[in-house]
């Protein structure tokens, strides 16, 4: 998926892929992954996705600092 953010460009074909978190099983409508990513620039996103009762029911991809990419790692 790739998809243009102030300007950045943030792919997740062409970014380094970091970690996977689960929540629930395959099929389940309120389980989610969320996928941990950065880009050769260093700018770290989240792409989400996930069941039509989860809290991302459509698949996007939402930016973020270092610093709460490293409080994700941490707690997840």
């Amino acid at each position: 998926m790739t998809k243009i953010i102030c300007k950045k460009e943030y792919n997740t074909e062409t970014s380094k892929f970091i970690k996977k978190v689960t929540v629930g099983s395959y099929g389940d409508p309120a389980g989610y992954e969320e996928c941990l990513f950065v880009t050769e620039g260093g700018n770290y996103f989240l792409y989400v996705s996930g069941g039509a009762e989860s809290k991302y029911p459509t698949e996007d991809i939402k930016r973020m600092s270092k610093k709460v990419a490293d409080e994700w790692i941490a707690n997840n």
